[in-house]
């Protein structure tokens, strides 16, 4: 083959190798990070119903920290209350609300809500930097029994499990960096492990921050990153990310802690707000709490319990809906979930077993510093 002809051939080689390495760097760095694996945590005792209380208002569990003695072993098993600064900052950043998100959503106006004028973001220095793992419960295993109707009677059993990755603190600019969290709600039916929905995120005094959401589905993988500023949605769109938000499945947890820490009062009447991002997109949700109901979970006896319904959003993305049931008398933790899924079809969950790891002592935080990580 003639020299002249040679050149053009090589020249095409080269750029087509430019173009696959190009390609391949742009994939590694848009693909998203896989989940972390947990260990399996272990679990030491079965929780059991306390008499039943009167939740707490953010002002009592202020009042009650500052002139009462520590709790008792018992009231340590069952919700610890937060100090005053842990509650001062969850109020204001439960406040928050950018004002970019009432032009960005179609779904809901601003006119529709009645939710407060936008607040600065308190910076966390201003909480005690051992109060992350104080406030939040030990590993935690909801067992439920399922019932419900799709296409046909159904039975089957679903587990929502909490915990929390061991280890000291880190500190960020003298600031105090939280501990790591996971959230997995699995459904099954005749044993198998038919839908599984997992939250992964970090602890802080604000709550939980959610870093990645992942759902399986039958022949369906969905996903939702949340960064610093933004949310990255499954079908590649991307929203402004509000301070609060929460996604499907860190959202038991999140409002669980809220009610039993005071920040969030769970009494007949109520409203609980909360931004909730799935992977079709971002809604601001209001649950009305109504009044409080007598479930029959067997095992576990009859048991007490608030009802949260949401409200209708003014432009839903489908037909499924979440009402929930949060117990006073067990750690202010969900014994019950029904999604309806438009029409007869729906899933019930009711709580059958609860059980939990020794709560994990206080760590101190490292005296260093580690680099940010955004």
């Amino acid at each position: 083959m003639k020299p002249r002809l040679l050149l053009p051939l090589f020249l095409s080689a080269v750029l087509l190798l430019h173009w696959i390495l190009l390609n391949w760097l742009s994939d590694q760095i848009h693909r998203p990070a896989p989940l972390a694996k947990f260990a399996e945590p272990l679990f030491t005792r079965i929780v059991e119903p306390t008499p039943s209380q009167e939740p707490a208002t953010a002002s009592q569990t202020r009042l009650t920290a500052a002139t009462k003695p520590g709790p008792t072993k018992k009231a340590r098993e069952t919700a610890t209350p937060p100090s005053a600064p842990v509650v001062a900052a969850r109020e204001s950043v439960l406040d928050e609300l950018p004002p970019a998100l009432t032009t960005s959503l179609p779904n809901e106006s601003a006119a529709s809500h009645t939710e407060p004028a936008p607040k600065a973001v308190p910076e966390l220095a201003a909480a005690e930097p051992s109060t992350p793992q104080d406030t939040w419960p030990p590993d935690t295993r909801l067992t439920y029994r399922l019932t419900g109707n799709y296409r046909g009677e159904l039975s089957g059993s679903a587990r929502v499990q909490w915990q929390q990755v061991p280890g000291p603190i880190a500190t960020v600019d003298d600031k105090a960096v939280s501990r790591r969290y996971q959230v997995r709600l699995e459904i099954s039916l005749t044993g198998i492990v038919i839908a599984s929905m997992t939250s992964q995120g970090r602890i802080t005094d604000a709550g939980l921050l959610p870093e990645v959401y992942e759902e399986k589905l039958p022949g369906a993988l969905r996903r939702v990153d949340f960064e610093d500023l933004q949310i990255r949605f499954n079908n590649g769109r991307v929203d402004v990310r509000p301070t609060t938000v929460q996604d499907t499945a860190s959202q038991f947890v999140e409002l669980s802690h809220r009610f039993a820490t005071g920040v969030e009062t769970l009494k007949t009447g109520a409203e609980v707000r909360v931004w909730l991002a799935r992977p079709g997109g971002l809604d601001f949700w209001t649950y009305d709490v109504l009044a409080s109901e007598i479930l029959q979970t067997g095992a576990m006896g009859p048991i007490e319990a608030f009802h949260l319904k949401p409200r209708p959003l003014a432009n839903p993305r489908g037909p499924i809906v979440a009402e929930m049931w949060f117990a006073p008398s067990l750690q202010y933790l969900p014994v019950r979930v029904r999604i309806a899924m438009g029409g007869s079809n729906f899933v019930d969950l009711m709580v059958e077993r609860i059980e939990q790891s020794e709560k994990p002592r206080a760590t101190p935080i490292e005296e260093r510093k580690s680099p940010d990580p955004t």
